[in-house]
Formats: C-alpha cells, structure tokens, sequence
C-alpha cells in the first residue's frame, strides 16, 4: 500500500457544489441537500483501503455524537471501479449496510468532485462550517494501521467540537494519510 498525503487545500476555501448518487437509497443528492446547520464533513473513503478499514468503526460512531448538533456526516468514493471493482457502487451499498452507515455513501464516478475537493487519498477529511467555508482538513487522528495507536477521532472531534461552541479551529492541522485515490488512466 503506498501512502500518499492529503493536499491540505486552504482553510476558507468555500465548498464546491455537487449532484451525485447515494449508493445506499439511490436517491441522488447535492451539497445543498445534505449540508449541516453548523457543519458538514465531507469523507473520502472507499471499501478495501486499510487506513479506512483501521478507522472505519470511529468513522461510524462520530456521527452518533453529533448528528443532532446540526452536523451533517457525507461519504463519497471517487475510485476507479474498473481498476477496482471491489469499490463498485453494489460493493459500497454492502460496506455501508455492513458498518452500519448513518450517513450518504455517494459514489462520484467521474471522480470530478474528488478533483473539485483536491482530495488525494482514503480517508481525506474536510470540515465545513455551516456556511460551507473550510475549517478543517486532514487526519482523524494519530493512528495509522500497526502503529498501535488509539483510532479516538481526536482532530476530528476537536475541530467539531470548537466550531459548536463558536471558538476558532486550530489551523495546525496534520495531513490524512492513505491509499491514493484510484484515478481513471
């Protein structure tokens, strides 16, 4: 697995619009429809990278904490799926019904939005505040597969929580981790 490092697009960049499918209702759904109140995070992740399956039950159990504090959770997955067909959006569907989702799962198959985002690699996490303006990008948290440490969510949870009490994020942010994004040749 090769890592590659988030890009780190900076803070204030207003978030780009998007129609894309939901794997998971079928239903297709812009960032008007789905955005928070106060926030809204946006994940790139996909089915089979181990960085998303080290933190996959975090990713899961953060929304829990903050959906009803008007935070809006969207997962998309940008991946090449004939390059990788485990990453199909049938396969997607599964992932999200086998961890139990409780937000979108959209699949951008031609993978514009991931190219508008700049998002490089799964997970890549990007933090709106509830105009849409970027707050926060980068890593969950420390833990990285086999160096024993914690998945906690920390940098996402502290970056949610400053942005529900009105205090500034903290713009030391470190860069996510993970498999490239699989882009089409």
């Amino acid at each position: 697995m090769a890592e590659t490092l988030s890009k780190m697009i900076p803070l204030g960049t207003r978030a780009p619009d998007f129609s894309l499918p939901d794997t998971i209702s079928g239903n297709t759904y812009s960032l008007k429809d789905l955005h928070g109140t106060k926030a809204t995070i946006l994940m790139f992740i996909c089915n089979h990278c181990p960085y998303v399956i080290h933190v996959i039950e975090e990713l899961v159990s953060i929304p829990v904490n903050y959906k009803e504090k008007g935070i809006s959770f969207i997962a998309i997955s940008s991946n090449d799926v004939i390059s990788h067909p485990q990453d199909s959006p049938e396969n997607m569907k599964k992932f999200a019904e086998q961890y139990r989702f409780s937000f979108p799962y959209l699949y951008d198959s031609s993978q514009d939005i991931a190219h508008a985002y700049s998002a490089a690699c799964t997970p890549d996490f990007f933090i709106f505040d509830g105009e849409l303006n970027l707050k926060y990008r980068g890593q969950m948290d420390n833990s990285r597969p086999g160096n024993n440490i914690p998945v906690t969510g920390k940098n996402i949870r502290d970056a949610l929580d400053n942005i529900l009490i009105g205090d500034p994020v903290d713009p030391v942010q470190k860069a996510s981790i993970g498999c490239n994004i699989k882009w089409k040749s």
